[in-house]
């Protein structure tokens, strides 16, 4: 339900995303839809996430990094984290909706590159804009009606997210030379499947078929980290999974995903979540204990 605040008419829908969802790499934080006053202005500000925001009617004016672009209607336009960011109505006589959803993970700013939106260039064109808009409807839909998490929710946000993703991404893949997206998202895909192999940066770099030095810079700046700590991530998220939710010992687990010893995963393991292992598995042990 649409509510008054100073500058607009406004919808705010909230999402909490769980393990399951956080496992797709992708996933709703918010969304929501305004109606702008005449007075409409908002920022500057910073944001910790992914901001895409759809012009439904009207125009604005965004600026950035001493940047400023003027967006109409069936343009999207995309807030990335750590950047300052102002935006106002263009005209006051001309009324201005918008619809956006604020998204997160790990696979979000490959995506977004592929559709062409990257911090140095946040706005496109929508050539199929009521597909996209049919998405973001009930996206927003889902996150209205949903007062607790649900699985069959989750897998249809995860679906509608790669679905809008897919409407907004040009069919031809850029070549290499002219835009790396396309084979860092090869890249991931190679790493996420063999991750548990212990396969190194410079194995991933091998299949790429490009040195080592230039994947990793191309990698940190389409993903946001460096190859080694995604490697890392992947194994950490699964090894977190495996702690709670199977009966494999420490060891076992520590060997199915690439390391050499337990020593090793157990440092690992520390640096990223402050506690050892023993402890996460422990306490799933001591939880299953108390069910029987």
């Amino acid at each position: 339900m649409m509510q008054e605040y100073e500058h607009e008419y406004a919808e705010f829908l909230y999402y909490t995303p769980k393990e399951f969802d956080k496992e797709s790499q992708l996933w709703p934080v918010r969304a929501g839809r305004s109606i702008a006053k005449p007075n409409y202005s908002v920022g500057p500000k910073r944001i910790e996430c992914y901001s895409l925001h759809f012009v439904q009617a009207g125009a604005l004016r965004l600026e950035y990094e001493g940047k400023r672009l003027d967006i109409g209607q069936d343009h999207l336009f995309c807030l990335f984290p750590g950047v300052t960011y102002h935006y106002a109505i263009a005209a006051a006589e001309s009324p201005l909706e918008l619809r956006w959803i604020a998204i997160d993970g790990p696979r979000t700013k490959a995506l977004l590159a592929l559709a062409g939106l990257t911090p140095e260039t946040p706005c496109i064109h929508l050539a199929r804009a009521e597909a996209i808009e049919e998405k973001m409807d009930r996206i927003q839909q889902l996150l209205r009606d949903t007062a607790n998490w649900k699985l069959s929710v989750s897998l249809e946000l995860q679906s509608l997210l790669f679905g809008w993703f897919a409407g907004m991404t040009p069919d031809a893949i850029p070549k290499r030379e002219a835009e790396p997206a396309g084979w860092i998202r090869e890249c991931i895909d190679f790493m996420e499947l063999h991750a548990s192999e212990g396969v190194s940066v410079q194995q991933v770099a091998a299949f790429a078929g490009v040195h080592r030095s230039y994947f990793s810079t191309v990698f940190t700046r389409q993903v946001g980290m460096s190859p080694l700590k995604y490697l890392q991530q992947i194994r950490m998220d699964k090894a977190r999974r495996l702690l709670r939710e199977t009966d494999a010992t420490i060891t076992e687990i520590a060997l199915s995903l690439g390391y050499p010893n337990l020593f090793s995963f157990t440092r690992a393991f520390k640096n990223v979540y402050s506690i050892p292992p023993s402890k996460v598995y422990n306490g799933h042990r001591d939880a299953n204990a108390g069910k029987l």
